[in-house]
């Protein structure tokens, strides 16, 4: 900004009323105090009228954008002291009052305790310098809490040590973690997964295990993989072959039973989902029993490939499954109380899982609709216990033997 003579005030008057709706802006601070400076020595403001100091300071508001503020300011330091000068900001710097040596003194207490709390760090850093006499703690143990936190935050601590914190674990927010309370009724089922192994680093197929808490009633599925995806068809379908409603599905804590795909079917089946609790080993015991008895007695422990799963499916529909329900008997559990109040099991009765769901009282009221006793029944005389066991088993040879036929292949 140059001005090569100043402008009398009748200029300076005709400039500000024909650049009214025009506005300027200086470049940089400096060029603008020096131009500020350099027009009110032109101008002889400190001789001027109030007339004219007005008219100058209205010309020097235009000229540089400033405020009308910072503008008064300005003329004021120069009627002051007949300069104009930029002031440099001191920014207000507290003294350090712990130094380097103290915070590395802090990373190794930390690294020794293993990052204690605040608290306890602080009252550690006191017993080290007032009960053990060392003295390079003398300043640490005047620390306070909060400051602690600071200094853990400092580049000087962070390179001394770094500390590596394990990924939390998100609370899922899927079914209650508690013991379901069937109360006599069917319905409320335990449900498992067991793994047929692994071979060459290919997974093996996955057995589900359903059991209803009342009655044992067990149905048993076959997937592919345990993901959602898979996992889903074979659970509408296990579920369709236990011929009474549906009230509750409790599972341990996996994710293939504890996600949002499971929720939404047991939500439209208006079944609860509850999940095992921890330090109870017993919350899903018998499923987990009949995991041992039913699955591993009759599938074995060796690897079956997950693409017969399909098979394993259909041969669970049509032989298995009925074998387990109406033809194979398993002990119903009765709690004896002792006089000191300790509880036991005793297994008096055996019946298979028909035989138990048949003494339940009112029992249409809980199978579902077009389920009747009477075909039940009749699905349960078509054959004998041994007969029924023996058309199982040959169908499971026919089963193991075509793993072979198509490994072979």
């Amino acid at each position: 900004m140059v001005e090569k003579n100043p402008l009398s005030p009748e200029q300076i008057r005709a400039f500000l009323e024909a650049s009214a709706e025009i506005g300027f802006e200086g470049r940089n601070r400096k060029e603008i105090y020096n131009w500020v400076r350099e027009t009110l020595i032109g101008q002889r403001y400190h001789i001027r009228g109030k007339a004219d100091k007005g008219m100058v300071k209205s010309y020097v508001g235009k000229m540089t954008g400033l405020s009308r503020a910072q503008v008064t300011r300005l003329i004021e330091q120069y009627v002051d002291t007949g300069n104009i000068t930029q002031k440099i900001y001191h920014r207000r710097r507290f003294p350090s009052v712990y130094s380097r040596a103290d915070i590395e003194l802090l990373a190794g207490v930390d690294e020794a305790h293993e990052t204690l709390s605040g608290p306890a760090t602080q009252k550690t850093l006191y017993r080290e310098y007032h009960d053990y006499g060392n003295e390079e703690y003398g300043r640490l143990a005047r620390i306070s809490v909060a400051h602690i936190y600071n200094l853990r935050r400092h580049g000087t601590y962070r390179h001394r040590r770094v500390v590596y914190q394990a990924t939390k674990p998100v609370a899922v927010r899927i079914g209650e973690r508690r013991r379901p309370d069937p109360q006599g009724r069917p319905g409320y089922l335990r449900v498992d997964t067991v793994h047929q192994g692994d071979q060459d680093g290919k997974k093996g197929v996955y057995h589900i295990n359903a059991v209803d808490e009342v009655t044992q009633w067990e149905v048993l599925g076959a997937a592919e993989q345990i993901s959602e995806a898979w996992l889903l068809p074979v659970l509408e379908a296990m579920i369709e072959q236990f011929p009474f409603l549906m009230h509750g599905f409790h599972s341990d804590n996996g994710s293939e039973f504890i996600n949002h795909v499971v929720a939404k079917l047991l939500s439209k089946l208006l079944a609860e989902q509850t999940k095992s609790r921890p330090r109870h080993s017993n919350d899903n015991g018998l499923v987990e029993s009949k995991n041992g008895a039913v699955v591993r007695k009759h599938m074995g422990y060796g690897h079956i490939a997950a693409a017969h799963a399909e098979a394993i499916n259909e041969f669970y529909r049509e032989h298995f499954n009925p074998y387990l329900n109406f033809h194979r008997p398993c002990g119903v559990p009765e709690v004896v109380t002792s006089a000191k109040g300790k509880q036991r099991r005793v297994y008096r009765w055996y019946a298979t899982p028909w035989e138990i769901l048949r003494q339940l009282p009112d029992l249409a009221r809980h199978l579902k609709p077009g389920v009747t006793v009477e075909e039940l029944n009749k699905v349960a005389a078509k054959t004998s216990d041994t007969a029924a066991a023996r058309r199982m088993q040959e169908a499971r040879r026919k089963l193991f033997a075509s793993f072979g036929r198509r490994r072979s292949a």
